[in-house]
């Protein structure tokens, strides 16, 4: 495991998903079942599924022929993804995408949104590369720097404040903080990968308030925990501030109006030459 990734118990898994999903995940999601929406069998991977957002998306896009195996290191973020996910239609297992247990060969596909920031770069690429059968496609989504993520950079930034001499950084250093093109696509090609695509895709991220967005970015990630550490200010009262700086930028105020700016990912693809 990496000394980044966070862990993800029972009650974050719940907020990450109830807040996170609809905001963040859900946009990128369709995307990658979309770009993935031609393979018609085999047996498909994903790593740091989360709580399903592109299995969900797999499903629906992917016809039965196609297997789907989704595995991430946080079994709690597996048991918020059973729930969302037909009985039967995928397989969920819990392992670590730097020491995959599956043989070689062995996947016709393999995807990884915003997953790849946790991991050891080089470790997680190999495993995938790896496990992929020759000539089969691999598709990452990574995000890009907060200058380009309004909403999370807003409440990022408002979290800061709030702590001038020891600033909780977790959205800056860690979800956002992985999006050099030329770094990625670099481990990428020592992996082995060649056909390497890296892509900035711009989509609409909504959220029903400021309140909302501030609570998925404030509690329902593990920027939550760096706030509860520091102890000088509640996270209720961190989370209204935040929320509060969101709406003057994006509601003209309006605490509970629908906000909306736009994301932007980087999404790479590659294959295993075959």
């Amino acid at each position: 495991m990496s000394s980044t990734t966070p862990n993800f118990a029972a009650g974050v898994a719940e907020g990450y998903d109830r807040l996170m999903f609809p905001i963040f995940f859900q946009p990128y999601a369709a995307e990658a079942a979309a770009r993935l929406s031609g393979l018609r069998a085999g047996h498909l991977l994903e790593t740091a599924a989360g709580t399903g957002a592109v299995t969900a998306a797999l499903v629906a896009a992917l016809p039965g022929t196609v297997a789907i195996t989704a595995t991430d290191l946080n079994q709690p973020m597996l048991d918020r993804a059973a729930l969302r996910l037909p009985p039967g239609r995928v397989t969920l297992r819990q392992a670590d995408a730097q020491q995959l247990p599956f043989p070689d060969d062995s996947f016709d596909a393999l995807v990884c949104q915003f997953g790849l920031m946790f991991m050891d770069k080089p470790a997680a690429l190999r495993e995938a590369f790896r496990v992929l059968a020759p000539g089969a496609p691999l598709l990452l989504s990574v995000w890009s720097g907060l200058d380009r993520n309004p909403i999370p950079g807003i409440l990022q930034q408002a979290v800061a404040e709030q702590f001038p001499d020891d600033p909780p950084l977790f959205m800056a250093r860690t979800p956002h903080g992985h999006g050099d093109i030329p770094a990625l696509t670099a481990a990428m090609e020592s992996a082995g990968f060649a056909g390497i695509v890296a892509e900035r895709v711009t989509l609409p991220c909504r959220a029903k308030s400021a309140r909302h967005a501030a609570m998925a970015i404030c509690q329902g990630t593990p920027l939550r925990a760096e706030i509860e550490a520091r102890g000088t200010a509640g996270l209720d009262a961190v989370t209204a501030f935040a929320a509060q700086r969101l709406a003057q930028v994006l509601a003209g105020g309006a605490m509970d109006e629908p906000v909306e700016a736009p994301m932007e990912a980087i999404l790479l693809t590659a294959a295993k030459p075959g």
